[in-house]
């Protein structure tokens, strides 16, 4: 189930998050991922924001299925990257054999546990084979809102981990760091990259 508070937060603060993720070149986690998908492949960007990382995606020649489910943030894909995103929650994720990357950037860090490894397994059929999918979460326990709202699931690697090899992924590499998010708090993060 989408959280609607969590959707109206994105919805309120889309120029402010967008001014956030607003960069001139791909991270290196991007970069690492774009090597690793058949070139001129399929990606779906779940959950893509103002459209940063479909917007390089495309640059570098692949075809891009971004989604989201806040209609401020495909309003900014839009205009400001042309990206034309579908308004779509992790809930509407039904295709199958279709991409040959997805890219779930600290998206899925708004499903709730119970619902994670179910949208992990619709993600999975959604891979064609050899499929590379990478996924940014925070780490963490529990279930809780931060300081502005917004719902978060969080994991420790090894929760994580064994989510992810549940679902069938073959694990490839992991990074950790921290950022200061929208909430203007410093979080640690994960980013796992695996394929199928």
């Amino acid at each position: 189930m989408t959280d609607k508070k969590t959707i109206s937060i994105y919805d309120s603060k889309s120029c402010e998050y967008a001014s956030l993720t607003n960069v001139n070149q791909p991270s290196k986690h991007l970069n690492a991922f774009m090597k690793e998908v058949t070139f001129g492949g399929t990606v779906l960007d779940l959950g893509c924001g103002p459209g940063v990382a479909s917007a390089f995606l495309k640059r570098e020649g692949f075809k891009v299925i971004a989604t989201d489910a806040s209609l401020e943030m495909i309003k900014i894909a839009r205009i400001e990257n042309g990206i034309d995103a579908l308004h779509q929650s992790f809930d509407d994720i039904s295709w199958i054999n279709s991409f040959d990357g997805i890219w779930a950037h600290f998206s899925l860090l708004h499903a709730s546990q119970e619902m994670f490894p179910i949208h992990l397994d619709a993600l999975y059929k959604a891979l064609k084979p050899n499929g590379v999918f990478t996924i940014g979460m925070k780490i963490g326990k529990g279930e809780k809102r931060d300081d502005i709202g917004r719902f978060y699931a969080y994991y420790s690697e090894d929760q994580l981990l064994k989510y992810l090899k549940n679902s069938g992924y073959k694990i490839d590499e992991i990074n950790y760091g921290e950022d200061v998010g929208l909430d203007g708090k410093l979080a640690s993060w994960i980013i796992i990259r695996s394929h199928a």
